[in-house]
């Protein structure tokens, strides 16, 4: 365990989470779109704008490259002025970025804006393979030259301009992050079209598309998941209010069931959550759709196992299954989760097991279909046995969603838990420590 106390959560479970909480918009687009407003010199308004570190890196990283950024925190609205853009030093992103993967979606806007970018090493959460190369070998496509042997990093500059071109993402692009990334970089050519094929049509990626088309981009989007898009001469400013981040939504949920409690999460929305309300549902869990928000609460009685696999959308979103597992070991039954879309998933489920659960992970893929993780040597599927009581220990956090999972565990477990590494979750869970105290949870 850490001596740094401000990194240790101490929890005392067994208590019903009860009450309201507000929750804001996606963490997976709020940095992307901030990102997009390099692309264009004048001023971006993003509102609904959630109190993550995240949206403090973007912001710091950018004004780095002689962005003006304004937060407003408390009515959550970022202003962004990119008249004057400029590279950054290269030591000062390092250091901002720290285990980031930021970085890379500044590439295509830069190389827009400036004709150059740099990417420093790159980080982020521990949970499988999300290599950059899909993202690097896009822009080399569409013309820029690549340094990887550049000593402080990756090296990227676009001496002739970018033009379009024809790109397809192979299953791991379209399942990762780096995506969002692609398709902010494709509308920024000045000549051609860019045909983008194997696409994912998650909701934040089409709100990012939303925001590109204001800028003035030419985007379509056909059944077969192939973006076309029209090269433009110029982009403007836009005005954008974020969709609501459905996996936060969803791991509060998650954390209603698990506790026997009735959270009300003001911002959630049903359309992006369809799949996830259904599976809820499945499960013996109650929900209440307004116009202000979704109620989700624990009616009584035994909680139902359920079968999932994750996939792309409109499938079982990746970043559900984890908390929503820690509610399935309170499930009356057998339970099975087959992960598609990270390889390492499954790593958060050890301190479950400490804390009592009965979780055993498979190589096999225990689903419908076979996945592309079939016959190589990565436990990728779970069954959960339950229900088994919960029992507070020592967690360390190990990634992000991972880590709310964790503390949902500690807040259904009987006695104490110190949680250590809570300032992960910082990175995707605005004020968690107020939302907590909201719903009447037991931790200092």
């Amino acid at each position: 365990m850490s001596d740094n106390k401000n990194d240790i959560l101490h929890v005392e479970g067994g208590k019903p989470l009860n009450g309201t909480i507000k929750v804001r918009g996606a963490k997976n687009f709020v940095s992307k779109a901030m990102v997009a407003a390099l692309l264009a010199p004048g001023t971006s308004v993003l509102k609904n704008v959630p109190e993550i570190r995240d949206v403090h890196v973007v912001s710091d990283l950018l004004r780095l490259h002689g962005v003006d950024v304004t937060v407003d925190g408390a009515n959550g609205v970022v202003t962004i002025d990119a008249t004057n853009v400029q590279l950054a030093d290269v030591a000062d992103v390092d250091t901002l970025s720290g285990s980031s993967r930021i970085p890379i979606l500044f590439s295509g806007p830069l190389l827009h804006r400036l004709g150059e970018a740099f990417i420093p090493a790159l980080g982020g959460c521990n949970i499988g393979g999300r290599p950059i190369d899909f993202h690097l070998e896009t822009l080399r496509k569409l013309g820029a030259n690549v340094d990887k042997e550049h000593k402080d990093g990756i090296h990227i500059t676009a001496p002739n301009g970018l033009h379009g071109a024809k790109i397809h993402l192979p299953s791991l692009g379209r399942l990762g992050g780096g995506l969002r990334g692609d398709i902010q970089a494709v509308p920024v050519p000045a000549e051609g079209k860019t045909e983008l094929s194997g696409a994912a049509i998650e909701p934040e990626i089409m709100d990012l598309v939303s925001v590109l088309q204001k800028m003035g981009a030419i985007i379509s989007v056909d059944v077969d998941r192939t973006f076309r898009i029209e090269g433009v001469k110029e982009l403007k400013g836009y005005t954008h209010t974020s969709l609501t981040d459905r996996i936060e939504a969803a791991s509060w949920a998650s954390a209603a069931l698990a506790t026997h409690g009735d959270i009300f999460v003001k911002g959630a929305t049903q359309p992006e959550m369809m799949t996830f309300l259904n599976v809820f549902r499945k499960i013996g869990g109650e929900f209440d759709i307004t116009d202000k928000g979704i109620r989700f609460w624990h009616p009584g009685g035994d909680l139902k196992p359920v079968a999932i696999e994750t996939d792309v959308h409109p499938g079982f979103m990746t970043d559900w299954q984890q908390p929503l597992v820690v509610a399935l070991t309170q499930a009356n039954g057998l339970s099975i989760v087959h992960e598609t879309v990270y390889e390492n998933r499954f790593g958060f489920t050890k301190p479950l097991v400490q804390m009592g659960a009965t979780i055993q992970l498979y190589r096999e893929c225990l689903g419908s279909l076979p996945c592309r993780f079939q016959q190589r040597n990565y436990k990728h599927s779970a069954v959960i046995f339950g229900p088994t009581p919960l029992t507070g220990r020592d967690i360390d956090v190990p990634d992000l969603r991972g880590g709310f999972s964790h503390l949902i565990a500690a807040l259904a477990a009987k006695g104490p838990s110190n949680v250590q590494g809570i300032s992960l979750i910082d990175r995707g869970y605005a004020d968690f420590r107020g939302k907590l105290e909201a719903l009447g949870a037991d931790f200092d």
